[in-house]
């Protein structure tokens, strides 16, 4: 699932969605438009997808320190509070303007029905339709933070005047500690890029495709000595992606660099691709990830590097999405991998997606049985986010890259347009059970494990390692538990370990140790990989000139 902040998390009650917290039943349906202008200074038209951020001012100033309000986006813990209209742009020209009607495609509710009083105002061009993964991004043009008060006859001109900058890779998020601030130099150093043309991938699509991402050396690698190590292949949840790969390898290298962390070669595999995340699965949508990292990125990497070169030494680790894509390869090609730690996956088993049971009769995406919403997002105990409202602020945001969609373009079959079949209708939120049926024979990973296990054990027991927060933020630790019942039910020698209380966001954290996880994890690996050496046994031998037995020398 989402390893960023989500889209959007909403709250249950019935009041939020309406979008009760911003709007108003009683005025009639309207339609107020925004006049958005390319500001003259650009020297190039633009396309992409046009978004208006509508919010209450005194709620967006509150939110600050200085009560200056730069930018006006969506609030992962209270969607509710912003207001998100949309439409396609197919060119504008420096000096154009467009106009863009906020009652038309809007979420969770048209300007129209917002309650009297002033707000605050921001339009962003999502040039290359990432919005729903990343967010504004470099290239996307956006305006001013502009104040409106309601109701008004006209709404305030726009302007899209700022292009957002390349941002650059190797920068910590603020919350980052020193002590990982003065380590990352050294961890950049020892990172080299991985940029490999997939012949398969390229067949697939036509055009060539790149697989990128980064490979960690361990403090003491000598590119010219015989020392072979085992490696990690790790991929990122939701959100993540080449450009954010900076904490977790500066995390990796200096664990390591202390001996908190055993010394191994770290592949950071980017997953993330313009329909969201690819899992690293074969698919007839995303094309066969899973054949070209298995047979074609794999080995290439191990004719370059002192890489193990055997299943015992290649381990796989991932969260969320990442958790789910590790899981995957793990049991899809047991024989290439020694193990997987794949923490929070998405979900495993579709009796239990986020809670919904994609195979009940009459299934519905929105809401259950009792006609009661399904939640989506909670903290600790309290729903924060509904699927309904995440699924349809998604559609606004934009048709590609959101999580619902990236999963779609992951498990379902093609559709006569081209595009993934919806796995439920964004309106009704109706399950539609053909499609099921096709996630069911692919991709249910429960439902593989039973069906061919006998086949599977051989290359695959012990090597299935699950770790997920009792009070998951996802609520993937409803089907991680049919998981292990379906293990449990094979007597497969596998490990699904729940942590008492702990949630999507701070599963590897004991303490003030924000990793802590990731180094019990990496031993456990290394101890695959390098067996401790069993205490030798005094055995009886003859010796030679006497011919009396002995012990043997240990």
């Amino acid at each position: 699932m989402l390893r960023r902040r989500p889209v959007v998390a909403l709250c249950l009650s019935l009041a939020l969605l309406c979008g009760a917290a911003l709007a108003r039943t009683d005025v009639p349906r309207a339609h107020h438009f925004f006049r958005v202008t390319l500001d003259s200074a650009e020297t190039a038209p633009v396309s992409g997808r046009l978004l208006l951020f509508v919010i209450d001012a005194k709620t967006a100033k509150a939110q600050t320190k200085d009560g200056k309000v730069d930018a006006v986006d969506v609030d992962p813990l209270n969607p509710g509070q912003t207001l998100v209209a949309a439409r396609e742009v197919d060119r504008l020209a420096p000096g154009e303007s467009i106009d863009v009607d906020a009652d038309a495609q809007a979420f969770p509710t048209g300007i129209a029905q917002l309650v009297p009083g002033d707000y605050l105002v921001q339009a962003v061009l999502d040039v290359d339709h990432s919005y729903n993964y990343t967010g504004r991004g470099a290239g996307d043009v956006i305006s001013d933070v502009v104040p409106m008060r309601l109701p008004e006859a006209i709404m305030p001109k726009l302007s899209l005047a700022k292009t957002v900058p390349e941002k650059d890779a190797w920068t910590l998020p603020p919350s980052a500690p020193q002590a990982m601030r003065d380590a990352m130099p050294a961890a950049q150093q020892r990172a080299e890029a991985i940029d490999f043309v997939s012949p398969s991938l390229s067949a697939f699509w036509g055009r060539p495709i790149h697989m990128r991402g980064l490979v960690l050396v361990p403090p003491g690698y000598d590119p010219k000595g015989k020392q072979h190590y085992p490696v990690v292949y790790y991929t990122h949840g939701f959100g993540g992606g080449l450009a954010r790969f900076a904490g977790p390898v500066t995390t990796a290298y200096a664990a390591m660099e202390k001996g908190e962390m055993p010394p191994m070669i770290w592949v950071f595999l980017d997953q993330s691709s313009p329909t969201g995340t690819h899992e690293f699965a074969d698919s007839v949508n995303n094309g066969p990830w899973g054949k070209a990292l298995t047979e074609e990125l794999i080995p290439h990497l191990e004719s370059h590097y002192h890489m193990d070169g055997k299943a015992r030494g290649r381990f796989l680790n991932g969260h969320s999405s990442g958790g789910w894509a590790t899981l995957w390869l793990q049991t899809r090609y047991p024989k290439v991998f020694g193990g997987t730690w794949s923490t929070s996956p998405d979900p495993s088993d579709f009796h239990d997606f986020t809670g919904i049971d994609l195979y009940a009769p009459k299934a519905n995406a929105y809401r259950e049985p009792d006609g009661s919403a399904y939640p989506l997002i909670r903290d600790k105990g309290k729903v924060l986010a509904t699927f309904q409202q995440f699924a349809q602020l998604e559609r606004v945001l934009g048709g590609y890259g959101g999580q619902l969609a990236s999963f779609e373009w992951v498990f379902s079959p093609r559709g006569k347009d081209g595009r993934p079949q919806p796995m439920f209708d964004r309106d009704s939120g109706d399950i539609d059970p053909a499609v099921v049926t096709y996630w069911s024979d692919h991709y249910d990973i429960a439902k593989r494990l039973q069906a061919d296990w006998p086949k599977l054990k051989p290359d695959l027991d012990g090597k299935i390692h699950v770790i997920v927060g009792t009070a998951d933020t996802f609520y993937l630790d409803g089907s991680a538990h049919r998981l292990k019942d379906a293990l449990d039910g094979l007597h497969a020698k596998a490990e699904v370990r729940f942590i008492p209380d702990k949630t999507h966001f701070d599963l590897y954290a004991e303490g003030d140790d924000r990793s802590a996880l990731l180094k019990q994890i990496t031993r456990e690996m290394y101890a695959v990989a390098r067996p401790p050496a069993e205490p030798s046994k005094p055995s009886k031998a003859k010796h030679p000139k006497s011919g009396h037995k002995v012990a043997a020398a240990p």
